[in-house]
């Protein structure tokens, strides 16, 4: 009996949605002006988030009002803010001049792919603050105007850029296909940028960003809420294995600080990987601790602004530094990652109080976090089979055929391709790859990345999402596949949606909750379920490995 989708409210059901009109405007999109649509645009910040982090023009507002409280000289502002910028980023001004519009990365898109907006095509996108560009800092622009596809920046204007800015997951999978290695990402994150100088944010966005700077976590929980939060993962992770594992807090001296993303102590799936990792690290007396202050290795600041990015990536360092660790192990999470490998440096300079992480268990030395002294989980545990460190018995995942989704920050953004899946192969007998063109550094993005993972632009991310979903659709239908596994806390908690709308039946997890599944573990009990309370096939009557 086929599975009814899960269709969320005020979108339109997945046959009707999937009806996508490509055909272009009739006239040019320079003279057709933005549309806000329902369930296609989040909310606007809340004054109290941007006071808290110092933003610029704290007020109430709403992105459905005409006026958008804007202070009079806004128009400066922004031009102002462009001039700093094209001359401090060499790459910016590059990106702003180059485009000869060959299209490209028009079809490359999952939102233009999803939705048919020709505005969402990446060339396009990047227009709307190109032609801003062209009007004030170029001569043609100037002599020209309209000729030279120039434009004044009027309000008009600043609404379409700040409602095209948040529709672009930055997952960069147009720059792949641009010839002149134009970073379409990058532009989007100046556009931002510029649009955080008159407090135009967005909530979901901005109130992360402030409970992160005030408390350490994008959900704001404290430290005496995040040690409650353990002790229910220590009896249900005892409930399942018989063993009861003991991790620590703020404890000074430990070897490795252990950072995860938020999402891996709220979010349902999230949580079992939590458990698994807590499981993993028992069974191998690690010397490990967690912070209840630096509690989260996501950065929704990189989605604000570089400046904003730099002050919450620094309180992972400050705490390494303040517990005394050797090095640091982080977590399965996407833009943590694109940021310790591309900006971190730049930003808050290599930590040289640190050493050069060297596995306890396996004595490999990981070169590749030489700068940064911060080890994927991904890495740390494929090491440790191919050590062969692990008693594992895939046969536990038997009721899984899974297949794996990249992560764009971690695939497209690192070239983090093979830990995962060498992992997943070793703990499970059913792997299936989606097809070539959507994995890798080909990923579709999951469509509610970089901040737009709210509810009130369902039917965006539902869009957004539909290529994605089509390729799990894929293994799904010839495969039988009932798994999607990701390394992303954005993914796992933005992929079930999605798939409940598009591919019912699908299921979400992280690599090393399977990983736990499969871990024969000193001293354990009869294990008859998983982590999440489903009977393990074969091990009904509670037999042992």
């Amino acid at each position: 009996m086929a599975i009814k989708p899960i269709v969320p409210k005020g979108v339109p059901y997945p046959d009707e949605l999937s009806r996508i009109d490509y055909e272009p405007p009739i006239k040019a999109w320079t003279e057709t002006p933005v549309e806000f649509k329902p369930n296609m645009f989040c909310y606007g910040n809340k004054p109290e988030d941007i006071e808290t982090v110092g933003f610029p023009n704290p007020r109430k507002w709403s992105v459905k009002d005409e006026d958008w409280k804007l202070p009079e000289n806004w128009k400066e502002i922004i031009l102002e803010g462009m001039r700093e910028r094209l001359d401090k980023y060499r790459s910016f001004r590059l990106f702003m001049d180059i485009c000869v519009r060959c299209g490209a990365c028009a079809d490359k898109c999952h939102f233009f792919i999803g939705g048919g907006d020709p505005k969402n095509m990446p060339v396009v996108r990047a227009e709307l603050l190109r032609s801003i560009y062209r009007k004030y800092f170029t001569g043609s622009g100037k002599a020209f105007g309209k000729l030279a596809c120039a434009r004044e920046l009027t309000i008009g204007v600043l609404k379409e850029l700040w409602y095209y800015a948040y529709q672009c997951t930055e997952c960069r999978r147009c720059s792949l296909f641009c010839p002149y290695g134009i970073d379409t990402a990058e532009i989007t994150i100046i556009a931002r940028e510029l649009l955080n100088l008159l407090g135009l944010n967005i909530h979901w966005l901005s109130a992360s960003v402030a409970k992160c700077y005030r408390t350490g976590n994008h959900l704001g929980i404290l430290p005496h809420t995040f040690r409650e939060y353990f002790n229910m993962y220590i009896n249900d992770l005892e409930a399942v294995t018989g063993i009861r594992v003991t991790p620590t807090h703020n404890r000074k001296g430990a070897e490795i600080l252990y950072v995860v993303p938020s999402g891996d102590y709220f979010d349902e799936r999230g949580t079992y990987l939590t458990m698994g990792t807590m499981l993993l690290f028992h069974e191998l007396g690690l010397d490990y601790t967690w912070s209840t202050y630096a509690s989260d290795g996501g950065n929704f600041g990189f989605f604000t602004s570089n400046e904003m990015a730099k002050r919450l990536n620094s309180k992972i360092y400050a705490e390494a530094k303040r517990l005394g660790v050797k090095w640091i192990l982080g977590g399965e999470c996407g833009h943590m990652w694109r940021v310790m490998h591309q900006y971190m440096n730049t930003w808050n300079g290599p930590p040289d109080f640190l050493e050069e992480p060297v596995s306890p268990i396996t004595g490999t030395k990981f070169e590749n976090a030489k700068s940064t002294k911060m080890v994927h989980i991904c890495e740390f545990t494929a090491d440790l089979i191919k050590n062969n460190k692990l008693k594992l018995d895939p046969s536990r995942n038997n009721h899984l055929k899974v297949t794996f989704h990249d992560s764009c920050n971690t695939a497209r953004g690192m070239g983090f391709l093979e830990e995962p899946r060498y992992i997943i192969k070793n703990v499970c007998n059913n792997f299936y790859e989606m097809p070539p063109n959507t994995i890798r550094e080909q990923t579709f993005c999951c469509g509610s990345g970089s901040g737009l993972n709210a509810s009130e632009n369902m039917e965006e991310r539902l869009r957004g999402g539909l290529p994605r979903a089509n390729a799990v659709k894929y293994v799904q239908e010839k495969h039988g596949v009932n798994m999607l596994a990701c390394i992303c806390a954005i993914d796992r908690a933005v992929l079930p949606p999605l798939m409940d709308y598009w591919v019912p039946g699908m299921t979400v997890t992280g690599v090393h909750e399977m990983v736990a599944n499969a871990l024969v573990c000193k001293g354990e009990k009869k294990r008859t379920t998983d982590l999440r309370g489903e009977p393990l096939p074969g091990k009904e009557g509670g037999e042992n490995v």
